[in-house]
């Protein structure tokens, strides 16, 4: 069930203060601190190039990651901000939480659908729409499902799926307190052409029957 973590490969960092990571900055690095749970801080330093294509790639916020730092055992982390230079708006500072595997914490999880050929409406020729190709949901930090899986089989033209009518895992619950749209069937784009052409030759017909009144 749970997917697996990426990891975020850092050094520890030599001493502390802005003259260190000033140093860190011109060796290329992104300075950061670990903190949190029963460890001590840690002062690390990320590659420049590496962050910049992970922030890049998006999510990095919601993402969990496996920390490896040389010296030190693995630790699942989230960050918890990036400092960005207010110019380049490029990164010059991160800060990392360590969760223990019964921590709670929100991520985007994607979603799968299935049994495409067990619904009418895609029969008909409807359209599955996706508004939300990842939900937000709050799960365990030792316990991540790599994706939830919505069943297309019955739905209709016309259907919503929405969050409450999927079966999440054990330990899973949405990170958002209503019941947000995941996908909808729509009719095919000839025939939603085809019924607002005939609902406005209808409404024609009633206005031409008004003035003849």
């Amino acid at each position: 069930m749970a997917g697996e973590i990426p990891d975020l490969v850092a050094q520890e960092r030599a001493g502390t203060g802005k003259g260190a990571a000033r140093a860190a900055r011109r060796a290329g690095m992104v300075p950061g601190v670990v903190y949190g749970g029963e460890g001590e801080p840690l002062a690390i330093q990320i590659p420049f190039n590496d962050l910049l294509k992970k922030l890049k790639a998006g999510r990095f916020l919601a993402t969990l990651w496996n920390l490896k730092v040389e010296g030190h055992d693995d630790v699942r982390v989230i960050c918890r901000s990036v400092q960005r230079d207010v110019v380049k708006d490029l990164p010059t500072h991160l800060d990392l939480m360590r969760l223990r595997r019964t921590s709670r914490v929100n991520l985007h999880i994607p979603v799968e659908f299935i049994n495409h050929a067990a619904a009418p409406g895609l029969k008909k020729g409807g359209v599955l729409t996706v508004v939300r190709p990842d939900v937000d949901l709050n799960v365990l930090a030792g316990d991540i499902p790599d994706h939830i899986t919505v069943d297309l089989t019955g739905k209709q033209i016309g259907d919503t799926i929405t969050i409450s009518m999927v079966s999440l895992p054990e330990g899973v619950k949405p990170a958002i307190d209503r019941d947000f749209v995941i996908a909808n069937i729509q009719a095919p784009s000839g025939l939603r052409s085809s019924e607002s052409e005939d609902d406005a030759d209808a409404e024609d017909g009633a206005e031409d029957g008004d003035t003849e009144e």
